[in-house]
């Protein structure tokens, strides 16, 4: 009851939150004079083995992390009948709240809240200890902005079993659960990276990958259906981000990140790609036009047509003097049309593979690479080694403008970054082609600022495939 005092140390201020083992409390430790979260098992759990053993499970496992993005146990005890395990005070909200309160959050500060949680996990995992529970409820942002994880109430020794859960058990929360939790699987690291990718999928939407009505449907769809495209929900969130979510929600573990780690360097790698602004890519949208008055329309009508007369008039005056206008060709220069200031559609026709090469780099899936779908892409092949296995000097991929045209930039986006290319130009998509940019190594998403050489044909030139075997081309965009 608040107004009580715990163990003679811990006057309850305020309840927190509640949920099905424990009710939390905002307390005053009267030893240390300072705020304290108290944590009191439920007193029909009293004497429930099971539920009081791992209420014990939690103090005992979280004792051991210490760690900036994990809550800090500081007490465990039992008075008056009453079990209880005191943590650090966060003065803020969850995750949960904040997702309520403001709706998804920008990329960049979903990308690093989420890295926050996953270095606070990863510490866990490296101790042998994996949460089970990772949701919103369970991550705390305090007043500064850094993220806590909480609530290791479910959690399960990576070394112990602990005898406390049956085989086929789901424990967890059904919007997070993974499909071996879903399916009462042995749960392992990869469990935590399942959670958190859901987690990261309603930072960026506002909402879950697999809502629905109870426990046993939610369960279903975690264990049968794919995740939804996230850029079909969030269409600005870079490619390499969704790439990185739906590699994290792989239904079998052996598919997702191999580690926590893993998982929180590629969302580190994301996060510098969002973080990095291209002043050439900015967009800037006219306002839009005012709603003209019935007087202001019917004088811009009569101004149009006296434009017309007076043209149609200096026409009829020229062709008099014996200046014929139309299929003229005496001193006129015929320029190509620039890609520099409109949008231009390249189609991606085939690959470039000269010799030494064979001619042929999984040519027919060249198409994806400008089929407006970030999530398709045109690969390389696979060459065991960096730079191609020292077999040739570079691939490349052929995109036609269908007419001869001077871009000035070329952009390209891929989910395996990292690699080094160079854009070239020729009139055959079979060359040769000569260098029309600098070399330049491929982030998620690069512009290639162009020489203005003009051509119809356009060869990304892959020149070292830097850690990868082999490389993506997802999309190229003029401009």
């Amino acid at each position: 009851m608040i107004g009580d005092v715990i163990a003679g140390r811990y006057d309850i201020d305020d309840v927190v939150g509640t949920g099905g083992m424990s009710t939390v409390y905002k307390a005053r430790d009267r030893l240390l004079e300072r705020t304290v979260a108290l944590k009191v098992l439920h007193s029909h759990y009293e004497h429930d083995t099971e539920h009081a053993q791992r209420f014990r499970n939690e103090a005992r496992a979280v004792a051991q992390l210490s760690h900036p993005n994990i809550v800090t146990v500081i007490d465990r005890g039992e008075a008056d009948g009453h079990q209880f395990i005191v943590f650090e005070y966060v003065e803020g909200e969850n995750l949960k709240q904040l997702l309520v309160g403001r709706g998804p959050l920008p990329v960049q500060r979903a990308l690093e809240l989420t890295l926050q949680v996953a270095g606070g996990l990863a510490f866990a995992h490296a101790h042998g200890i994996v949460h089970r529970d990772v949701k919103p409820q369970n991550v705390l942002v305090a007043a500064d902005g850094s993220a806590k994880v909480t609530d290791f109430g479910i959690a399960r020794s990576l070394d112990v079993e602990l005898g406390i859960t049956q085989t086929g058990t789901v424990l967890g929360t059904s919007s997070y659960l993974s499909p071996e939790q879903a399916s009462g699987k042995p749960v392992t690291p990869a469990t935590d990276v399942y959670s958190l990718g859901v987690v990261l999928f309603e930072l960026l939407t506002g909402n879950v990958p697999f809502p629905g009505e109870n426990l046993v449907a939610v369960a279903m769809r975690h264990l049968n259906e794919a995740p939804p495209s996230l850029l079909e929900r969030r269409p600005d969130v870079p490619v390499r981000l969704a790439a990185a979510v739906k590699r994290a929600l792989a239904k079998s573990p052996a598919e997702r990140f191999p580690s926590m780690d893993a998982f929180a360097a590629e969302l580190r790698g994301c996060l510098d790609g969002a973080a990095g602004v291209d002043p050439e890519r900015t967009l800037i949208v006219p306002a839009a036009a005012r709603p003209r008055s019935r007087s202001q329309r019917r004088r811009r009508r009569g101004g149009r047509l006296a434009a017309v007369l007076g043209l149609l008039g200096l026409l009829a005056a020229l062709a008099a003097a014996g200046v014929f206008v139309f299929g003229a060709t005496t001193g006129t220069s015929h320029a190509p049309p620039s890609g520099g200031g409109g949008v231009l559609a390249l189609h991606a026709v085939t690959a470039y593979d000269p010799p030494p090469g064979d001619g042929h780099e999984h040519n027919g899936e060249a198409p994806r690479a400008t089929d407006g779908n970030p999530l398709t892409y045109w690969e390389t092949e696979t060459y065991g080694t960096p730079e191609f296995g020292g077999l040739k000097n570079g691939v490349g991929l052929v995109l036609d403008a269908g007419s001869a045209v001077v871009l000035r930039r070329l952009t390209v986006s891929t989910d395996t970054p990292g690699y080094t290319a160079i854009v070239r130009v020729g009139d055959s998509e079979s060359g040769p082609f000569s260098d029309d940019s600098s070399q330049q190594t491929v982030s998620a998403e690069t512009t290639f600022a162009l020489d203005g050489h003009s051509a119809r044909y356009y060869v990304l030139w892959i020149t070292d495939l830097g850690m990868h075997d082999s490389v993506h081309v997802n999309e190229v965009k003029a401009g």
